[in-house]
Formats: C-alpha cells, sequence, structure tokens
C-alpha cells in the first residue's frame, strides 16, 4: 500500500466499520484541483450489501442513506440476494455493469496480476461505460445522496466507479489510486471474516486465482493514465459515454465544498 493510501485510509470516517461488510468506506476528504474537497458522509462504496443484518444494519442505517446501487449481475443477485431495502427503505438501482463475473466469461491468461487487473479495467469500461454513466447520472439527481454505490467485493466493479465519479469531480489521480489501494485490506477483513464464519466462502477465495483478489494500484493508475492519454482527462471521458455536464455540476454542487 502507498504512503498516500495509508494516510486516507487512517482517517476515523474513512471505514464505516461493520462485521460482515468488510469494504464500506466513506468517499469524503479528498482535494480537488480547484481547491475543494468532496464532504464527508455524504457517498460511500462498498461491498456487498445483501450481507448487512442486526448491528450492521442498525449502523448503516444511521448513514441516512438515500439511494443503493448495485453494480452485480443479475445472477450474483438471484443467488445471494441484495440489500435489505424492506427493512431500510432507499432507492435501490439495479446497474449490472459487465454481463458475466470473471469465473463466467472468456478471459486472456496473464502472467502478471496487473497486467490482468488492467486488461480486465479496460474491458469493464469497453462493455459497460453507459452503465457507469447511468450509474453517476443516478447519484447526480435531486435528493440522491447520501448514497451508497457495491459490488460482490467492492474492487472492481466499484473501483472503477470511484475513479470515474471522483476523477470527472477533479480529485487528482495520486488521491483516486490511493482510495483504491485501500480495497487490499478490506480483502483482508474479508478473508478473516470467511474463516471465522463462513468456511464454504474461505475455501471459494481459497481456490479463487489471485488476480481476482488482488487491489494493485499500478491497476488502476495504468488504466487512468490510458483514459488521460485517448480522451485529455477523466472528465472529458466521462462526458463522452453520456454523462451531462449538467449532471456532474450538480454533483459537484450536492458532494464537494
Amino acid at each position: 500500500m502507498t504512503d498516500l493510501a495509508l494516510d486516507v485510509g487512517s482517517h476515523p470516517m474513512r471505514l464505516v466499520p461493520l462485521d460482515a461488510v468488510h469494504n464500506f468506506r466513506d468517499l469524503g476528504g479528498y482535494p480537488t484541483a480547484d481547491g475543494r474537497s468532496t464532504r464527508w458522509r455524504v457517498l460511500f462504496r462498498a461491498d456487498g450489501l445483501y450481507r448487512l443484518k442486526g448491528d450492521d444494519l442498525e449502523a448503516v442505517r444511521e448513514l441516512g442513506l438515500r439511494t443503493v446501487i448495485d453494480l452485480r449481475t443479475e445472477r450474483e443477485l438471484e443467488e445471494r440476494g441484495r440489500f435489505p431495502h424492506e427493512d431500510h427503505p432507499v432507492d435501490f438501482h439495479h446497474l449490472s455493469v459487465i454481463d458475466a463475473t470473471w469465473q463466467e466469461m472468456d478471459r486472456p491468461e496473464f502472467a502478471d496480476d496487473a497486467d490482468f487487473l488492467h486488461w480486465a479495467y479496460h474491458h469493464m469500461l469497453q462493455v459497460g461505460a453507459s452503465r457507469f454513466a447511468q450509474a453517476i447520472t443516478w447519484l447526480a439527481q435531486p435528493e440522491a445522496l447520501p448514497a451508497v454505490f457495491h459490488c460482490a467485493a467492492g474492487k472492481d466493479r466499484t473501483g472503477i466507479l470511484a475513479a470515474l465519479l471522483l476523477g470527472a469531480l477533479g480529485v487528482p489521480h495520486e488521491y483516486i489510486v490511493a482510495d483504491y489501494a485501500l480495497t487490499a485490506g478490506g480483502m483482508d477483513r474479508m478473508r478473516a471474516w470467511a474463516e471465522r464464519e463462513f468456511p464454504e466462502m474461505s475455501d471459494r477465495m481459497t481456490d479463487t486465482p489471485s488476480a481476482f483478489l488482488a487491489a494493485l494500484p499500478q491497476a488502476m493508475a495504468e488504466l487512468l493514465a490510458d483514459l488521460i492519454v485517448q480522451f485529455g482527462s477523466i472528465r472529458e471521458y466521462v462526458l463522452r459515454i453520456g454523462v451531462a455536464e449538467a449532471d456532474l455540476d450538480a454533483l459537484a454542487a450536492s458532494f464537494l465544498h
């Protein structure tokens, strides 16, 4: 983990500590190029919110969430469930940004995990660019915030959406990469919980290729660099894939100060 990741990750408001959800993090406190910063307790990223119950659900209830965006596939929702909006009413959106998880899809083989993730993130954008744009558009709507978006581990699909959103609002790339790198700690917490509470899940994680569980800063940094070369800025890329300038301005007004 980078020194900057350690710094941003050490903020007492960054991690929302829960028992069965391991990567629920606040996207507040990041500076922007124009001198503003992201607000705390307004926008969150997370992993499998279908596991919320009991004290975990009560802790999340206190955040006052209005919107939940689930980025997983239909199959994942059917097999594992979804955010318990019956117990905590929210505006719930399901938006499968890829059509199949990596276990289910044909994919090239890479000797290096970072190279695999770099390829996989480009593939996500090729398949799901308009869907990521839709998620940002939803978050920009009046009364949408506070909100959380999530996938299974809160690493890849969630990481791409966080990168596009923060980048479009002018957060420097080093902070975007540092935020992404914090997921390594979430994966460690998930492993420890699975070993203790869910041996079947622990066994699945042990048998999973390492790249599927890795959060390697190099992969995110290279993706951002590629988008800059091709489009000039992350904001320009986000506009190109279908987010309206007015929606980015509205999101900035709600999320920055």
